[in-house]
């Protein structure tokens, strides 16, 4: 919650007046817990439970990479539970069904044995000296949260925000997350030169422009 796209976020909340939400997953950032337990099903937990104790009127769901696959499945349960708040989501570069669609096949088949007989891998990071941990059992509880493969009903606008250069979620991941929002209005802007992180400076003047869109509509 203290990268560059959640300040923004939070500066914009600040000149606009509105109040802006910021937390950490388990197991993130200043969030305790054990990254090994952890899967999308805590952390959607994680974002179920600060929805409902911060929360209150129209709502924007901002998510990037997993963080945008788990605010569309925020927005299913709040739905499958009737509560309509929801606004809009902004999603940058979204890693929907990562567990199925992305992490496995970046593996070579010894390093995804490697992961079921020991439970986790060690594989070196881009953005940071520790290295990504990956474990069987995200893997698997990934399942039970899969989107694509049929319309996904939001009931509120969706825009994407995907960098052309991206090497962990490529923009056909995010097109073909578009190809599967029919049912509501949905938008993709492409940013040509954009990595995964979508931090630089011109990367963060687009998404408050974004933002600010979705809150005038």
């Amino acid at each position: 919650m203290q990268g560059s796209k959640a300040n923004a976020l939070d500066a914009f909340g600040a000149s606009t007046g509105l109040s802006v939400t910021r937390f950490d997953y388990m197991a993130h950032g200043q969030s305790s817990g054990d990254f090994m337990r952890a899967t999308i099903s805590t952390w959607l937990e994680d974002a179920i439970a600060v929805f409902e104790r911060f929360t209150n009127g129209p709502q924007i769901l901002v998510g990037s990479s997993m963080g945008g696959w788990l605010a569309m499945l925020l927005n299913r349960h709040l739905r499958s539970k009737g509560i309509a708040t929801v606004k809009a989501m902004l999603l940058i570069a979204p890693a929907v069904d990562m567990t199925r669609e992305l992490v496995p096949k970046r593996f070579t088949a010894e390093q995804l044995t490697t992961m079921k007989e020991t439970g986790h891998i060690k594989v070196p990071s881009a953005y940071s000296k520790e290295p990504y941990i990956y474990t069987q059992a995200l893997i698997d509880d990934g399942e039970q949260h899969l989107l694509l493969g049929q319309p996904i009903k939001t009931d509120c606008p969706v825009h994407i925000i995907q960098g052309q250069q991206d090497p962990d979620v490529p923009p056909t991941h995010a097109q073909r997350l578009l190809q599967h929002l029919i049912l509501n209005e949905a938008y993709l802007t492409l940013m040509p030169d954009g990595d995964h992180r979508l931090s630089r400076p011109q990367d963060l003047v687009k998404l408050t422009a974004v933002l600010n869109s979705l809150v005038q509509e």
